[in-house]
């Protein structure tokens, strides 16, 4: 198991940034695992944002934040990165990281269920 700490939500205006961090520990192979963000609005659903391979060699996203946001990791320091840029009122949401339950899967997953541990989340607001 993995113990996952989110960091860097706050209250940013709309067309402003901001970088969400995601600290690991406890598993031993971090860099085997690929991680992702996920988002979940007041009253919706969790939902997919962005996922990086265990070696970094492929990202994906959610079409809402294509262009906008960047996924990255450092492996040496266990830690998945969000870049979030031109944010919009509509990101507003409380962001989770999360860790693939596989190791080494060749394509990103975009499913909660492919995840096997959570962080507690970070909020995230944008203002207009």
């Amino acid at each position: 198991q993995v113990q996952l700490v989110e960091s860097g939500g706050g209250l940013v205006q709309a067309g402003g940034s901001l970088r969400l961090s995601c600290a690991a520990s406890g598993r031993t192979f971090f860099s085997s695992y690929a991680m992702g963000w996920f988002r979940q609005a007041p009253g919706k659903e969790r939902v997919f944002v962005a996922a990086i391979t265990w070696n970094a060699g492929s990202t994906d996203y959610a079409d809402s934040v294509k262009g906008r946001f960047t996924i990255s990791r450092d492996n040496t320091k266990k830690t998945v990165y969000l870049q979030m840029n031109s944010v919009k009122p509509e990101d507003t949401a409380v962001y989770y990281c999360a860790a693939d339950q596989v190791t080494r899967r060749p394509v990103v997953a975009v499913t909660t269920s492919s995840y096997a541990d959570w962080g507690q989340g970070t909020q995230v607001t944008v203002s207009s």
